[in-house]
């Protein structure tokens, strides 16, 4: 079954905003699907969308086989949501948050198991919600998300807020989510995790899909590659890997030659050169990262040196804000 297809979704607000530019999309049963793109670019009105909380100007949206605007409710009973900025009920503890999901479902889970399962402690899970750091409160909606085992889940920045402990905790329920079949739509701003959990990825940007494809194949449709730094005994006086077909640039520092390639067949191309002509000790590979193909989908990289230019400041791509982690520190 497909989990989420759109098809031209559209949606105008007024006559002068068009936050979502006819979208096609589909995310596939048991895929983890990152949904990127920078402030602004339309993620959040997609997934109200896609919740059926707004209904699209043009095209339509289908969760689980499912016409959102027809069988919104139908459909909410069947996926678990964890919104960005969930806000809990401050009265209520962490526990009754998850009985009251359950009830909603008419569902039969324990929620001492899911709070377990995401590592919030039993003494916690029956303290007042209001006492919570944000990472007790993102680990408390992580269960509520997860209650009556759904078809779909969608994870709005899952790991804001969590230390590294809960990342990892995170990582490994989103991997057995998807081993009985869940399809998970993840949503963040933390690049490098989308990378270590997603089987594909789509990039919007002022609310056109800009990339659609795996990570992979993005590195490899815009030829960003990877360094290549291989360390040698000696390196020899005429030395011109920038010859090799596919190496795009070359550079010695001491013993280290580094190598920056275009294509995946190029890193082994490179290497035998270097290694006919000297003794290749160590070698580090370094590819693309989805914070660099996100840069160049988006224009990130470039606003941000025209900014500084403007200002006088250095640039960088602003793709990842701090959050206050469970410890209450900056990540």
């Amino acid at each position: 079954m497909t989990a989420i297809q759109t098809d031209a979704l559209t949606k105008r607000f007024g006559e002068d905003v068009l936050a979502v530019d006819g979208l096609d999309l589909e995310v596939a049963e048991g895929e983890v699907f990152g949904f990127l793109g920078p402030n602004g670019a339309g993620k959040s009105t997609t997934i109200n969308m896609i919740l059926g909380f707004l209904r699209p100007t043009a095209g339509s949206v289908s969760v689980l086989g499912m016409d959102v605007t027809r069988e919104s409710l139908a459909i909410r009973q069947r996926i678990g949501l964890l919104p960005e900025g969930y806000e809990p009920y401050e009265n209520l503890t962490g526990r009754e948050h998850v009985e009251s999901a359950i009830h909603a479902k008419d569902a039969d889970d324990d929620p001492d198991e899911l709070l377990e399962r995401v590592g919030l402690d039993p003494d916690d899970a029956r303290r007042p919600a209001s006492e919570y750091s944000t990472g007790m409160a993102k680990r408390m909606s992580l269960a509520v998300a997860l209650v009556d085992d759904p078809e779909l889940i969608i994870l709005d920045e899952p790991s804001t807020g969590l230390d590294p402990d809960g990342v990892s905790l995170l990582r490994r329920i989103i991997q057995e989510e998807t081993e009985r079949g869940a399809a998970i739509f993840f949503c963040s701003h933390i690049l490098e995790e989308v990378e270590k959990v997603c089987d594909r990825v789509g990039i919007l940007n002022q609310g056109e899909l800009v990339a659609l494809d795996t990570i992979d194949n993005l590195r490899d449709e815009l030829q960003t590659g990877a360094t290549v730094s291989a360390e040698l005994d000696a390196v020899p006086d005429a030395l011109d890997v920038a010859s090799v077909d596919g190496v795009r640039t070359a550079a010695v520092n001491d013993r280290t030659v580094d190598v920056e390639v275009t294509s995946p067949g190029a890193k082994m191309a490179a290497l035998r050169y270097l290694d006919d002509r000297a003794t290749v000790e160590d070698v580090r590979i370094d590819d693309a990262s989805l914070e660099a193909l996100f840069d160049e989908y988006t224009g990130t990289r470039e606003a941000a040196a025209s900014d500084a230019a403007d200002d006088g400041s250095s640039g960088g791509a602003a793709v990842e804000q701090p959050a206050a982690t469970e410890g209450g520190e900056s990540a």
